[in-house]
């Protein structure tokens, strides 16, 4: 007989200081990207002596880590990524990043340690489960589709997951919270670039140059106009333009203007439709004023879109383990992007956000994701733990019921 939930809670506490330990170590170790090998390194040795077989990725420092339950039964899979961000750490703590311009802002060191807690425990189990577990380990979260490359190794296909679930924590969500919500959960996230050409010259004589910094506003404009006025409130889209570069000197008027910025949408009608514009609006604006435009759109992550029965499991699951107040339906969809949106199109499943805050703390002004000063209160992480247990023997032994 497996665990019952307040069991995992013991559990996860039980392995809480191992768990905390190897945490600190990826955190002051930072990597960036597709091959994290010294964080791949810390986390195979964290589950050696444990009965995993395991499957390592050809195009990243990604592995799987399964196991075989000792009865046949579903396949469930939980994922915990493990790149970091080039920012410098400014948070001051005595395990902080030692390689400059590197941290850990994003909480994936967190995720990658309460995985690997949570294989440590359910591999305890191993002799009273029925199906199998993938722990999915991966790297390049931060843009670079590690996901995506995983899944092209074939890395789903064998075994192949009827689940998939993961957490990501939330310093701004009041601590041990557990937050998701079905139907999309995160953006698609592409990113936009356009080159607008026109014919330098001396600023003093602009009608003898055709000056393509207006023309270039102009565009700004008219695509941020078409967002506003002929995206449907209901299926939302952002475009934010974060880059206009020009110019060398005060009295030249350059030949170019550079722009970049992202595109995020909760569909792919809204996606399409949005790229579509994006290019149509920058070569017309331009052509209307003798220039020329070049546009190039970077596809990013699809939109994060859970499972309503995966959904349903996890808020399920949460109140069981922490009592109904500690799980909040989250309201709207935030516009961030996770490249867990590849497995999501492979397997139905869903992904839950787990507050951070330290108890009694306003979480609202506290340092976000992505924030040089961004800190945890690691206690919760036992929850995480505890979570990804539960998800994983409440969808073996009963699936979507």
């Amino acid at each position: 007989m497996t665990l019952l939930n307040t069991d995992f809670r013991a559990a996860a506490a039980a392995e809480f200081d191992q768990m905390i330990q190897l945490r600190r170590a990826i955190h002051s170790d930072p990597e960036l990207g597709l091959h994290c090998t010294r964080t791949t390194q810390k986390l195979k040795a964290a589950i050696a002596d444990l009965p995993l077989e395991i499957r390592d990725s050809r195009s990243t420092s990604g592995f799987m880590a399964i196991l075989r339950g000792a009865q046949p039964g579903r396949t469930v899979l939980l994922r915990g990524d493990m790149d970091a961000l080039p920012i410098r750490e400014e948070t001051g703590l005595p395990f902080a990043s030692t390689v400059e311009g590197n941290m850990h802002a994003c909480g994936h060191d967190t995720h990658s340690a309460m995985l690997a807690s949570a294989a440590r425990i359910l591999c305890a189990q191993q002799a009273s489960l029925a199906g199998t577990i993938v722990f999915m380990f991966q790297p390049g979260e931060e843009g670079h589709h590690g996901a995506r490359f995983m899944i092209e190794d074939g890395l789903l296909d064998d075994p192949k997951p009827d689940a998939a679930f993961a957490l990501h924590i939330f310093p701004n969500i009041a601590g041990g919270v557990v937050t998701t919500r079905p139907g999309a959960l995160l953006a698609s996230t592409d990113a936009l670039n356009a080159t607008i050409r026109g014919r330098g010259g001396h600023a003093a004589m602009p009608y003898d140059a055709i000056d393509p910094i207006p023309v270039a506003c102009e565009a700004v404009s008219a695509a941020q106009a078409f967002i506003a006025r002929r995206t449907p409130f209901f299926d939302p889209a952002i475009l934010s333009v974060t880059q206009i570069h020009a110019g060398t000197a005060y009295n030249i008027v350059p030949d170019t203007v550079e722009i970049k910025g992202t595109l995020r949408t909760l569909s792919d009608e809204r996606r399409d439709a949005g790229k579509t514009a994006f290019e149509r609006i920058v070569t017309q604006v331009a052509a209307a004023h003798e220039c020329t435009a070049e546009v190039r759109i970077d596809t990013g992550y699809p939109a994060c879109v859970n499972d309503p029965r995966a959904a349903r499991l996890i808020s399920e699951v949460a109140a069981d383990l922490f009592g109904a107040a500690q799980y909040a339906e989250m309201p709207t969809p935030i516009m961030g992007g996770e490249d867990f949106a590849y497995v999501l199109q492979k397997v139905p499943g869903a992904m839950a956000f787990l507050g951070v805050a330290p108890p009694g703390e306003d979480p609202a002004p506290r340092a976000p994701l992505h924030n040089g000063k961004m800190t945890i209160h690691e206690d919760w992480l036992a929850r995480g733990v505890a979570l990804h247990c539960a998800f994983a023997t409440r969808f073996l032994a009963s699936g979507w019921e």
